[in-house]
Parts: structure tokens; C-alpha cells; sequence
């Protein structure tokens, strides 16, 4: 199998992988609705980050490691249901927006007051990517059966480049789309509900990684 071949069954894998809803597409759309644009985008450049974590585990071995050890793979999963039911808790406590919202659908009031910094967004989206076990599975399965053993290195980081990047632009673009002005404006009227439910989607996850009896 050639490089090239390589990389367009990695691409197709990765492209199925992160369009499927998760926690990533939860967490965006959870920003997307309470904040703005600004801080969506953020969050999905954490999420693009998080990726390259994945990939140095898969690259040196790390994730191979957590995978077959039970007690570290363990400790690692209650961390990331830990922080997957804090983030849950948030949405489930969403409420009905009050007051009237402007033509970019805001709240007209106090808005900016609770929007976070570009840090702590893109830290957010770090955390959630980088906490996902299911990712570092996926990583390392990916980089144990359609990566050679004797494929260079360069080209398996150049691999994990392209999907840590891939991951980020296909967020920031739904982050365009989640936060259009007319998207936008029937999120914050319905998007509480919606929170919500991304607050119970998170929720479910994180009970089905405690209870996984992957190890």
C-alpha cells in the first residue's frame, strides 16, 4: 500500500469519525448557542489540538500503553466522564432566554458579561477532545492497522497534521453555520432546548464511559 493510498483511507475514516455527532459536536453546538461565533471558533481550534494529542499517543506508543492498561485506562475514563457531566450540568440547566434578543440574535442585555476568553474556550474544546477515550481507541486502532509499521515518521506525523487540522476547519465551519444570524436567532429562542438536550447527550456519554467495559 502506498503513502498516498494511506492517507485517502485515513481521510475517509477520520471524515466519518468526526462527522458523527459526539461530544465535540455537542460542545460546539453548546457555544454556538450561548456565546457567539468568536468563541465556537476557538473551541474548535481546542478541539484540532486535542487531536495532536491523540496522535502523540499513537506516534509514541502512550496509547497503546493506556489501552492495555486496565487501571490507567480506568483512571482516564472517569476523569473524562468527570468532566463531561460538569459540562452536561450546564446545559441542563439552560434556560429560556429573557428579554428580546438584537438582529444577530443576542440577548440585547448583558450579554458580553459571560462571554468566555479565547483561552478558556479553546481550552474547553482541548479538555473534550483530549479526554475522550473513545478518541485515543480510534487513534491508536488507525495508526496500528492502516499505518505500516515501516511507514516513516514524517509522513505519520504529516498523517496526524492533516487530521488535527481537517478536525478544526470542519468545526470552525460549523461554527459559521451554527452561529448565521438567522440560524442563530431561532437557537437562542429554541436553543435552551437544545442546550439541554447536549447537556443529556453529554450526560449519556459520560455513563457509558464509566460503565464501558472496554479495558
Amino acid at each position: 500500500m502506498t503513502y498516498l493510498e494511506q492517507f485517502f483511507i485515513i481521510a475517509g475514516v477520520h471524515l466519518l469519525a468526526v462527522a458523527s455527532p459526539g461530544p465535540d459536536f455537542a460542545i460546539i453546538l453548546k457555544q454556538s448557542i450561548r456565546y457567539n461565533r468568536r468563541t465556537a471558533i476557538f473551541t474548535s481550534v481546542g478541539i484540532g489540538a486535542g487531536i495532536l494529542l491523540h496522535v502523540t499517543y499513537s506516534l509514541i506508543g502512550v496509547g497503546i500503553i493506556i489501552a492495555s492498561d486496565g487501571r490507567l485506562f480506568s483512571a482516564l475514563k472517569y476523569i473524562a466522564a468527570s468532566y463531561f457531566c460538569y459540562i452536561a450540568w450546564h446545559g441542563l440547566r439552560a434556560k429560556k432566554p429573557q428579554g428580546t434578543l438584537d438582529d444577530k440574535g443576542l440577548p440585547s442585555k448583558d450579554h458580553n458579561n459571560s462571554i468566555p476568553s479565547a483561552s478558556s474556550a479553546f481550552f474547553t474544546g482541548f479538555l473534550v477532545n483530549g479526554l475522550n477515550v473513545k478518541a485515543t481507541l480510534f487513534f491508536v486502532s488507525l495508526f496500528s492497522v492502516i499505518v505500516l509499521p515501516e511507514t516513516p515518521f514524517s509522513i505519520q506525523l504529516a498523517y496526524g497534521l492533516y487530521m488535527a487540522l481537517a478536525t478544526a476547519i470542519w468545526f470552525v465551519c460549523l461554527s459559521y453555520l451554527l452561529t448565521h444570524h438567522k440560524v442563530r436567532y431561532f437557537l437562542q429562542i429554541k436553543g435552551y432546548l437544545l442546550d439541554r438536550l447536549m447537556g443529556t447527550v453529554l450526560l449519556l456519554l459520560a455513563v457509558q464511559i464509566v460503565l464501558s467495559d472496554i479495558n
